[in-house]
């Protein structure tokens, strides 16, 4: 069963995937690993996490794909249609701006407001809703006392590591009520939220209790840089909620809906 070449498998049982910009892919032959940043009819460019480009020809099962060999080819080109946002929905053309309503979605950090604003910032400001960051949860409930919630004037609010027992769950339930949506996702920090693919990486490394997350994170994943650093290469790496974990995406939508909803 071990002879022979597994990453040459017999005609017609290898998929042909289209190089599309962005995926990430493994060169069966050393290991090198990226994401597509060109594609002709005969190679295709790979930049890995570190920077570093190398080009390879679009031969026959000569790429990995989560594990498993294909074909990549050059992608059609698109039919026109719609324009499409990065959050997905279709564009307006030729937008202005809006009096801001008063309502409101909060996040924790600025590293949170910067994804949010990249993914949703069109549709944000079609419906002319702010988004504001509230560096940590620990003052939650005075900032909510001090914003007032109440019809028309909604809060929403984004919060990270928003799992049963934890300190944000027993924040959220003190703030919580019929103009106030706490909305949350599993994940330790948004970091978290990006998936490991759109970096060319398997899964996020595990951090030991009692090591700051963001600093475990870089030294288990060999990068030299600094946290601020880190996220710009992260965000860099970002271009549609299709690089997103749904348990953000989700979430997000929830609450644009819901300060949105509120006549």
């Amino acid at each position: 069963m071990l002879s022979g070449d597994w990453r040459r498998p017999k005609k017609g049982t290898i998929p042909q995937i289209p190089a599309e910009l962005d995926l990430v892919v493994e060169w069966a032959d050393d290991g090198f690993c990226g994401a597509v940043v060109t594609c002709d009819k005969e190679a295709v460019t790979l930049e890995d996490r570190f920077g570093r480009r190398r080009l390879f020809p679009l031969e026959p099962a000569a790429f990995l794909l989560e594990g498993r060999p294909v074909t990549l080819v050059r992608p059609q080109a698109r039919p026109q249609g719609p324009r499409r946002s990065a959050s997905g929905s279709i564009a307006v053309e030729g937008l202005k701006a809006q009096v801001a309503k008063e309502s409101r979605i909060y996040v924790e950090g600025v590293h949170d407001a910067a994804l949010v604003e990249k993914i949703w910032g069109h549709d944000l400001r079609v419906e002319g809703v702010v988004v504001e960051y509230l560096e940590g949860v620990d003052h939650l409930p005075e900032i909510v006392a001090e914003f007032g919630p109440e019809p028309g004037r909604r809060l929403g609010v984004l919060v990270d590591h928003l799992v049963p027992g934890s300190k944000e769950s027993r924040i959220a339930a003190q703030v919580a009520g019929p103009h106030v949506l706490v909305a949350g996702h599993p994940f330790v920090d948004v970091w978290q939220a990006v998936k490991p693919a759109v970096l060319g990486i398997g899964a996020w490394p595990e951090v030991p209790r009692g090591i700051p997350w963001k600093e475990g994170v870089i030294a288990a994943l060999g990068w030299r840089m600094e946290p601020p650093d880190a996220w710009r290469h992260i965000l860099g790496r970002v271009n549609s909620y299709a690089d997103l974990e749904p348990e953000l995406l989700g979430r997000v939508e929830e609450l644009i809906d819901f300060v949105t909803s509120d006549p």
